[in-house]
C-alpha cells in the first residue's frame, strides 16, 4: 500500500473520541487498558491483564464491552472448574434418544476470564482453540464462533499458593500483556467520589458488529513503511542475537517468536488508527512494544537473580537497536 491511499480515520475519530467519553463516566483512569483493549478488538488478538486485586480490571472490561454493543460473558475461573463448564456438553434427550449439544459461556464475542490462573491446566487448554481458530469442538462437532471474538484474562501476580501458571503455548497467544498501574493521587480521589455515592452512569452502545468490522478493514490498510518493518524485525531478533547488541546472552532463555513480529506490526497499525493517524509511527511501535513483547521474552535465571526482568531487556533492545 502506498501513501497515496491512506485511509480517512475523520470518521473513525470521531467514534474513539465518543468511546473514550463514555469509557470515563464508569472508570477512572485506566485509559491505556481502554486503548489496548481496542487494539485487541481491531486486530482479532486476546489480551492478558495483569494487576494487583482492586484495580478495576474487572470493572473496566465490562464497561468496555457495553460500549462495544456485543455479548458478553464473564466466566469465574476456579481449582474445580472442569474443560465442559466453559466449552458446553453433551445432554441425552430420553424422548427423542439423541444427543443435543448444550453451549457453554465460551459461546459470546468478548469473554471475560476472570483470574485465569486459578483453574488447572485442563480448562486452561479448553481456551486455546477457541483462542486461535475461533471454533469450538463439543463431542465430534465443530462450532464456528462468531466474529468479533475476544479474550480478556485477567491475573493476579500477588497469590501464587493455589494457582496454575499458564503453560508458555497458551501465554503467547495472547497478543498483548497489559500491566495495571496504581491510580494517581488525583484519580484515587475521584474514584473515592463515585464509590461512596449512588454513582451509576448510564454507558451507551457506540459501537456494533458492522462498524467494527469496517474498522478492522481499515486498520489492515493503514500504512507501515519498510523501514519501520525492518525496525520491527531488528527489535525482535535482538531479544534473540542479544549479544551483537552488547546484552548478555546469559540473560535471556528464550527469544520472541515471529509472532512477536506479526503481532507487534499489527498492534501499531491499530494503535496509530485509534491515535487517529493513517500511517504508523515509529512512537507507535514503542507504545506497544512492551505489551506484545514483555511474556514472549524468558528470562534466565541468572537474570532473575540479578533482579533484571525482560521489561529490563526490552529498554535495552531499544536502546541498542538503531531507529529509523
Amino acid at each position: 500500500m502506498s501513501k497515496n491511499a491512506l485511509v480517512n480515520t475523520e470518521e473513525s475519530s470521531k467514534i474513539f473520541k465518543k468511546i473514550i467519553s463514555e469509557y470515563e463516566k464508569e472508570i477512572v483512569g485506566q485509559k491505556e487498558i481502554l486503548e489496548k483493549m481496542l487494539v485487541g478488538l481491531l486486530t482479532g488478538g486476546h489480551i492478558l491483564i495483569e494487576g494487583v486485586p482492586g484495580l478495576a480490571k474487572t470493572s473496566a472490561i465490562k464497561t468496555f464491552s457495553s460500549i462495544a454493543g456485543l455479548k458478553f460473558s464473564r466466566i469465574q475461573f476456579t481449582p474445580d472448574l472442569l474443560p465442559a463448564d466453559v466449552l458446553g456438553t453433551q445432554i441425552y434427550n430420553q424422548k427423542t434418544g439423541k444427543f443435543t449439544v448444550k453451549k457453554g459461556p465460551l459461546f459470546a464475542n468478548v469473554i471475560l476470564a476472570d483470574e485465569i490462573n486459578r483453574s488447572p491446566s485442563k480448562v486452561q487448554a479448553a481456551l486455546l482453540e477457541s483462542m486461535q481458530e475461533s471454533q469450538i469442538t463439543i463431542g465430534d462437532e465443530s462450532f464456528s464462533l462468531d466474529e468479533p471474538y475476544i479474550v480478556l484474562a485477567t491475573q493476579n501476580p500477588l497469590e501464587q499458593e493455589g494457582t496454575y501458571p499458564l503453560p508458555e503455548a497458551q501465554v503467547d497467544r495472547f497478543m498483548l500483556k497489559v500491566m495495571v498501574e496504581y491510580p494517581s493521587r488525583e484519580e484515587e480521589k475521584e474514584i473515592i467520589k463515585r464509590t461512596s455515592t449512588s454513582y451509576a452512569p448510564k454507558i451507551e452502545r457506540i459501537l456494533n458488529k458492522q462498524n467494527i468490522k469496517k474498522m478492522k478493514s481499515e486498520v489492515e490498510r493503514i500504512y507501515i513503511d519498510e523501514k519501520l518493518i525492518n525496525y520491527i524485525v531488528e527489535v525482535v531478533f535482538a531479544s534473540r542475537e542479544s549479544k551483537k547488541h552488547d546484552i548478555d546472552p546469559g540473560w535471556i532463555a528464550c527469544g520472541a517468536s515471529p509472532r512477536a513480529s506479526i503481532n507487534l506490526t499489527k498492534a501499531a497499525k491499530a494503535f496509530a488508527y485509534i491515535q487517529g493517524e493513517n500511517f504508523v509511527k515509529t512512537e507507535d511501535i514503542k507504545q506497544v512494544a512492551f505489551d506484545v513483547l514483555r511474556h514472549r521474552l524468558a528470562v534466565s535465571y541468572e537474570a532473575e537473580a540479578e533482579g533484571i526482568t525482560s521489561e529490563d531487556i526490552i529498554r535495552m533492545i531499544f536502546e541498542k537497536v538503531e531507529t529509523p
